[in-house]
């Protein structure tokens, strides 16, 4: 059930891109916005429930990966003189080989109370452990996608589920290797999961997405973007690893994002995560078909996978979003200052970001930038507080270290760039407040993770 007709008053709030006082916040009955009325007046504010805190909206992660939470932590340490994405992905592989659909929920619940408690009201799950550990078909083809599904039931976030098409292990290959044995898909069954989730209501949503270029071949990417609705979001993972790059130029003669703008009509439904290698040329021509890119500052960095062309996107007015992916960072405040700090690392300057946009505050352009691409990679309406957009939002904790003594104007600044982070008081989806994490929840994890014996 939906908070229907609850309104809320909070002291301030995130309206517009900046703040607004005494803002009263109408829930209309399917949990979006009805009203958001900043300076309200007395008679209006007279019976909404007062808020404790400053109010922003909540984010999406535009990625994630659940099952990699397990190797969070436990992938940090040198096998060899050489070590990078190709190796960590091959650690990787050996957990996704053991998870069981049991294990995978209890792992994933823990994941998204995380998330919830970092600011994070929905998320974006790339899924493409579809097979049993063995590698055979489950009785179920659901079994997996439906553990996601109750996870994020369980800790109250909401969800957008994209079973990922995988078929082959490289640009040159033909099949899986032995390792890959759970990813194995076909267009066909990868709509068939996305249809039957998008059946189930509530705050889980459905599309698609495609592992990666190296992981489908030409027929298929047709077959199954051809296939997919006008409102279904479509990811894929592009442009990540110089290796990619030099494969796919090997293969096609072309880069990643040139051949795919070759072979399909980008458009808004695509969101591109990671584009780390891409050229301006490329950004221009994703710019140019509507497409988004979701970007994944902890797990890139973490994976040395390189630094995304940030203020030449956000120069072109491109849309984006952020996510945690690998989860070896589960707080958007914590992407987000990682995003702006690897560019001024690279480029020797301060507030990038913000220039790029034409901002005087960067934690405001990053913000916006994530919140706005979020919409796009949940296919959802969650661009923020405005009526018709899903009724999310975190009331801040004013009286986190990060935020003592902080002028009402720069609160937003110091959450993004101030440590120790900033605590979120409450945290509410479609309008209803979302119940302190479960101590149940940690204890599964703990669980798992000992069954697993990571």
């Amino acid at each position: 059930m939906h908070a229907e007709g609850q309104r809320y008053l909070a002291p301030a709030a995130w309206v517009g891109g900046s703040w607004k006082s005494d803002v009263v916040l109408a829930v209309a009955t399917d949990g979006t916005w009805s009203e958001v009325v900043p300076d309200a007046p007395a008679a209006m504010r007279r019976d909404a429930q007062a808020l404790r805190g400053p109010v922003l909206p909540g984010l999406v992660n535009g990625h994630s990966h659940a099952f990699q939470r397990a190797i969070a932590g436990l992938a940090e340490r040198s096998g060899g003189s050489e070590d990078g994405f190709w190796h960590w992905r091959d650690r990787m592989y050996g957990a996704a080989n053991r998870i069981t659909s049991r294990q995978l929920e209890a792992i994933a619940a823990f994941l998204y109370s995380e998330l919830l408690r970092s600011g994070y009201t929905h998320v974006c799950e790339f899924h493409y452990l579809h097979q049993d550990p063995e590698g055979r078909a489950c009785a179920d083809p659901l079994e997996l996608p439906l553990a996601l599904v109750r996870a994020a039931r369980r800790a109250g976030i909401g969800l957008t589920l994209l079973p990922a098409l995988y078929m082959r292990s490289g640009f040159a290959a033909s099949r899986l290797r032995e390792d890959q044995r759970r990813f194995a898909s076909t267009p066909q069954s990868v709509l068939h999961i996305a249809h039957e989730v998008a059946k189930l209501g509530g705050e889980v949503a459905a599309g698609v997405a495609l592992h990666s270029l190296r992981a489908v071949d030409e027929p298929a990417l047709r077959e199954l973007v051809a296939a997919v609705g006008p409102r279904m979001p479509v990811h894929i993972h592009v442009a990540e690893q110089r290796r990619e790059v030099d494969d796919c130029v090997a293969r096609h003669g072309l880069r990643p994002v040139e051949w795919l703008l070759q072979q399909v009509a980008l458009d808004a439904r695509w969101n591109l995560v990671h584009a780390t290698q891409c050229t301006r040329f490329e950004l221009e021509a994703v710019r140019n078909s509507g497409a988004s890119i979701v970007l994944c500052p902890s797990t890139e960095a973490n994976l040395g996978d390189g630094i995304f062309d940030l203020p030449g996107w956000m120069g072109l007015s491109g849309r984006w979003s952020i996510g945690s992916d690998s989860h070896v960072t589960r707080s958007w405040p914590e992407e987000l200052r990682l995003l702006e700090y690897s560019q001024r690392l690279g480029l020797r300057q301060r507030n990038v970001a913000g220039r790029a946009a034409l901002s005087e505050s960067c934690a405001a352009a990053l913000f916006e930038g994530a919140l706005e691409g979020g919409s796009a990679a949940a296919g959802l309406a969650l661009g923020g507080l405005a009526p018709g957009q899903r009724a999310d939002f975190v009331v801040l904790d004013t009286a986190s270290d990060a935020l003592a003594g902080m002028p009402p104007d720069h609160l937003l600044d110091a959450l993004v760039f101030s440590s120790p982070l900033a605590a979120f008081s409450e945290v509410f989806v479609a309008g209803r407040a979302v119940p302190p994490a479960d101590p149940a929840l940690r204890a599964d994890f703990a669980g798992a993770m000992a069954e697993l014996g990571t």
